[in-house]
């Protein structure tokens, strides 16, 4: 069991971890967003921190979007100086979608990239083979998305990021069980365990919206009719989640949920779905 959290936009950090202290003894592990679509907010390295402070096992998403290789090393050393152990690589958004669209975009590395360079910096080395006066130790995990079209361009990626160091993987929203089962029958080789992603409906614009507008992403028109219908949409939307946590039960080694905004809800999932 994992959420997550995203950074405010300021350093009044009291409602994200009043949020985090809501699910502490709940999950096993809160991932900190980097910067999540592309807004500029305080950086997830610090808010690691603070959670390890309140005894919270942090999840350090680092994006290649950013930094360059140079930064992006020594960040990876920063978090281990500061006792951060997990960390989830992402290629991130590009910078047009956020509230800076000026931003030069660097992506220096990919994904796949950064896991390599990452199992490199535990074994002792850096990018360019140089020693390090002591190593890191960390458990990667990445992403992916099982209702990628096609999919097997997706499971070839997924395979590369195993490959890469990658320990766990986090998935894109599911809502339809049946391509979520189709994508791990087609993983299953790969020996990598899953997190599926559950992202709480917030309304059946939102629906329609990812449909029409995130790629791999399929909400069933009957989530549809029933946000649709629904008069407390809050209420609606967490049974749809234990619903589908219910439903992903033996199908994965767990989920990861993203409230987006929603952070209080999370322990109401966590109760509806007997969790």
């Amino acid at each position: 069991m994992t959420s997550e959290i995203g950074p405010p936009k300021g350093v009044d950090m009291k409602d994200m971890l009043d949020s985090a202290d809501l699910i502490k003894d709940r999950v096993d592990a809160i991932n900190v967003t980097d910067l999540q679509s592309s807004v500029m907010r305080t950086g997830s390295l610090a808010v690691c921190r603070l959670l390890l402070d309140r005894g919270i096992t942090p999840i350090l998403q680092m994006t290649c979007r950013d930094r360059n290789r140079l930064a992006l090393q020594s960040d990876l050393l920063s978090a281990s100086v500061l006792g951060i152990e997990n960390v989830l690589i992402l290629t991130g958004d590009y910078p047009t979608m956020g509230d800076h669209p000026e931003a030069k975009p660097v992506f220096d590395l990919g994904s796949v990239q950064l896991l390599e360079v990452a199992r490199g910096l535990q074994e002792g080395k850096d990018m360019k083979g140089n020693p390090l006066k002591g190593a890191p130790k960390f458990c990667l995990g990445a992403v992916v998305n099982p209702g990628a079209d096609p999919l097997e361009a997706e499971i070839i990626k997924m395979e590369k990021k195993a490959a890469a160091g990658a320990q766990f993987f986090q998935t894109q929203a599911v809502y339809d069980i049946g391509l979520f089962k189709k994508f791990i029958d087609s993983s299953k080789h790969i020996n990598v365990p899953v997190f599926a992603g559950i992202v709480l409906l917030k309304s059946a614009g939102m629906a329609r919206y990812m449909n029409e507008n995130v790629a791999g992403v399929y909400v069933p028109d009957s989530y549809i009719k029933e946000m649709e219908a629904a008069k407390d949409k809050g209420s609606k939307s967490v049974e749809i989640a234990a619903r589908i946590i219910k439903e992903l039960k033996g199908l994965c080694r767990g989920v990861h949920i993203m409230p987006i905004g929603w952070d209080k809800k999370v322990p109401l999932v966590l109760d509806a779905a007997n969790l």
